[in-house]
């Protein structure tokens, strides 16, 4: 990694250091607002106002990811080479399934972004934020982003502690070459130990 892509690395690293703390809240302002606003059965006090809320923690997880979304696929490129790298007495056996559901985590994001572009596309030119056409289609494009946006809360952290780990302790070093088997090293050993008696 040169000066500069180290650099831009830390950089992101931070950028979803920041996501993950401003996720966390969401979630437990979420959870605070759930626990008020339902019954001992789960079921909320007021289906509508209840979903209009559940709508906001979406849009407003969207907005934190959306610091990191160009970046994620990276971030999850270098923590996979990086993990390569590592003893295996410094790897937590967590780690590589947590990258694979970053990773497919990620390609659902990737898919759902496409597809609300694709919508944007097709609503009429009276369609701008604020009418109910665009404003629904992009509240479902955050609903359904909801369950891979958390995924990233959960999981990003692994990102976080595969680089700490990997600036803890150097890379591995790469396996000693195997001996040379070609005949001008076999005849340099025999001059060197003399003939056998």
């Amino acid at each position: 990694m040169t000066k500069n892509s180290a650099s831009s690395h830390q950089s992101h690293l931070e950028q979803l250091a920041v996501f993950i703390q401003e996720s966390e809240q969401i979630l437990a302002d979420w959870d605070a607002y759930s626990d008020q606003h339902t019954g001992l059965d789960g079921w909320p006090h007021d289906e509508n106002a209840y979903g209009l809320r559940a709508g906001l923690r979406d849009a407003a997880t969207w907005r934190a990811f959306n610091r990191i979304r160009r970046s994620a696929k990276g971030l999850v490129a270098a923590a996979e080479v990086q993990l390569h790298k590592l003893p295996a007495s410094r790897i937590q056996s967590r780690w590589a399934w947590q990258l694979g559901a970053l990773d497919t985590a990620l390609g659902q994001l990737a898919r759902l972004q496409w597809d609300w572009l694709a919508a944007q596309d097709s609503l009429p030119p009276s369609a701008v934020p604020g009418t109910e056409a665009y404003d629904d289609a992009l509240a479902e494009r955050n609903a359904e982003a909801w369950h891979y946006l958390n995924e990233w809360s959960l999981h990003g952290q692994a990102l976080l502690d595969i680089h700490a780990a990997e600036q803890d302790h150097p890379p591995r070093a790469p396996a000693p070459a195997a001996p040379s088997h070609t005949p001008a090293a076999h005849l340099s050993s025999a001059k060197a130990t003399g003939p056998r008696r």
